[in-house]
């Protein structure tokens, strides 16, 4: 059976949400579910099996009582809410990007921008990136130099929707790196190895 495409996404993105979810816990300072390894996943995603089953106890992780009854709707997502969310990972995934990445790191990350392109759940969002890569070639030779192509190609967007532009010099202290104990933040295969790799 091949490997499900999306699982290596999958991984990293769960690696992020377990430091984003010890900053979130502090910030509204609720109890919080707790996985066997110890760590504080923000949500869970069974990467073995195919389908969520949603009369499965694991299903009710992906979003948690107590984060949905915080004064939040709990209607469908917005395009809008959608565009921010991605622009707010991609951006920390820079802040987090190695300054010297190796040559997977490079290839992941061209490939990743290539997956949103083509996987991204608002068609017309989707090819307007596609326009906007095949134009704009992605750089990411280094933190500095993916934070910045990214932080141009968010003002691209930015403009062909009317909205202002944001200063590229100040995307470090907009997006700068996550406070996470034991750099265990760091994108994979920088410094930190986590369990199962």
């Amino acid at each position: 059976m091949s490997e499900n495409p999306l699982q290596h996404l999958f991984q990293t993105f769960q690696k992020i949400s377990s430091c984003v979810q010890t900053h979130f816990s502090n910030f509204v300072a609720q109890p919080h579910l707790s996985s066997p390894s110890g760590k504080t996943p923000l949500f869970s995603i069974p990467l073995s099996s195919p389908k969520v089953n949603p009369s499965n106890t694991d299903a009710a992780l992906l979003q948690p009582k107590d984060v949905l009854n915080k004064g939040k709707s709990t209607a469908p997502v917005t395009k809008e809410e959608l565009g921010r969310a991605t622009w707010t990972f991609l951006h920390t995934l820079a802040a987090q990007y190695p300054e010297k990445p190796t040559r997977q790191q490079k290839k992941d990350i061209k490939e990743l921008m290539a997956i949103l392109s083509r996987m991204y759940p608002c068609k017309e969002c989707a090819d307007h990136f596609k326009e906007v890569l095949r134009a704009n070639p992605v750089q990411a030779g280094s933190q500095a130099e993916f934070s910045q192509w990214l932080c141009h190609i968010h003002n691209v967007v930015n403009r062909s929707l009317g909205k202002l532009v944001f200063p590229c010099e100040r995307v470090d202290a907009r997006w700068g790196k996550l406070e996470c104990e034991q750099r265990a933040c760091d994108v994979q295969g920088t410094t930190t190895n986590f369990p199962g790799e």
